[in-house]
């Protein structure tokens, strides 16, 4: 005898369920990661050495510190405060590239130092942040579009400039001794203060006027020279979170020390996580047929299946199979309805009808008790047999 290969179960992974079940999965991380890659790279394109002196991209500022350079104005990066404040003095002009970066504390360190330098601070874009502790008394109002505007003022730095690209934060100020320049909606984006020490503090909006590819735009090169020239010492200062100087002592929280954006970010990624639960939840979906592990013949089955009745000592089980059996194909034989087939009042006339008068008792034969042991459940069955092939030749 030779034996049936078994088919293919259901249950088996091939390449094609394995792919159907991933490559949603896979197609959303490449999705991922392409962004990542296109946000890294746009990041880096416009924020590599932004403001640097050193940079000649054209974010860069690289150009203004040459002019400078030409013009015989020396120029000093410094990435740390305590560089900044140690270089400070009435020769000296402290650019400070993105105020709003520094701690209070650091704030409060860089104030004291420059306010009896007697040296002139340029301010990049001071907010809310730190205009109270490094320009106490001016407001920061809402930013405007840099584009070329007029100086609209008496100051002689910006009357030589003529038209320059301002914009950005605008200020407020009752100062006496505050003039404003390049006004927008009536406020000024351009701020010089001097009442806050020997020295003087510049303000500035918008940093367009020192990026290497709006230098030569409008009066640009002038404004920055000036602003940046009247001292023959040019301190940069880029602010870094790297400074051992913006912990603030260990005084600042653990809220203090990560992005700003951070509550927006697990809102999305908790939105992201619903949304990926939702489509991976399981869900009933098209009905398919499925491959039966094995074929298995009927004789097998039936077999099969008595021998189990046979272990259980089932007689009255497999009597009541047999009587079942025989009673549901006898009824459309003799007539009977199916829903009559095993109730005894409807049946048995019909049955007793086509057997001959001295012929077998339907009722023992289709309805009496269970046999009393196998040789009877046997004998059961060949009467059933013979009680149908009587009905059916009669």
């Amino acid at each position: 005898m030779t034996a049936t290969p078994a088919a293919t179960t259901s249950v088996s992974v091939t390449p094609r369920h394995l792919w159907t079940r991933t490559r949603g999965l896979l197609l959303a991380f490449a999705i991922l990661v392409s962004a990542g890659v296109a946000l890294a790279a746009l990041h880096s394109d416009s924020q590599h050495g932004s403001l640097d002196p050193r940079s000649a991209d054209q974010y860069g500022s690289r150009a203004v510190a040459q002019l400078l350079k030409s013009e015989g104005v020396s120029t000093r990066v410094v990435a740390t405060l305590d560089e900044a404040t140690a270089a400070t003095g009435p020769d000296t002009t402290l650019l400070v590239t993105v105020p709003d970066l520094l701690t209070e504390d650091q704030q409060r360190q860089l104030h004291t130092a420059t306010a009896d330098s007697g040296g002139r601070t340029v301010l990049i874009a001071p907010g809310p942040p730190s205009l109270g502790i490094l320009a106490p008394g001016i407001r920061a109002e809402d930013p405007v579009a840099v584009k070329p505007r007029d100086p609209a003022c008496a100051q002689p730095t910006a009357t030589r400039a003529g038209r320059a690209d301002t914009g950005g934060v605008r200020y407020s100020t009752n100062g006496q001794n505050d003039e404003g320049c390049y006004p927008a909606d009536g406020l000024p984006t351009v701020l010089r203060t001097t009442d806050r020490g020997p020295g003087d503090t510049v303000l500035l909006g918008a940093p367009d006027i020192l990026l290497n590819h709006r230098l030569d735009k409008e009066g640009n090169a002038s404004l920055a020279l000036q602003l940046l020239g009247t001292r023959p010492h040019l301190v940069w200062y880029l602010p870094s979170l790297g400074d051992a100087s913006a912990t603030d002592g260990g005084k600042r929280s653990f809220f203090d020390l990560i992005p700003s954006g951070w509550r927006w970010a697990t809102l999305q990624l908790t939105l992201a996580a619903a949304l990926a639960a939702l489509w991976r939840a399981r869900r009933l979906g098209p009905l398919v047929t499925e491959q039966l592990p094995v074929v298995v013949r009927a004789s097998e089955a039936t077999e099969g299946r008595a021998r189990l009745y046979h272990k259980a000592k089932a007689r009255d089980r497999a009597a009541d199979t047999l009587r079942s059996a025989v009673r549901a194909r006898l009824a459309p034989l003799l007539g009977v309805p199916a829903s009559a087939a095993h109730s005894p009042e409807l049946l048995l006339p019909a049955v007793s009808a086509r057997l001959p008068a001295a012929g077998r008792d339907p009722h023992s034969l289709l309805f009496g008790p269970a046999p009393a042991d196998d040789a009877a459940l046997v004998r059961l069955a060949d009467e059933l047999d013979a009680l149908e092939r009587e009905v059916r030749t009669s």
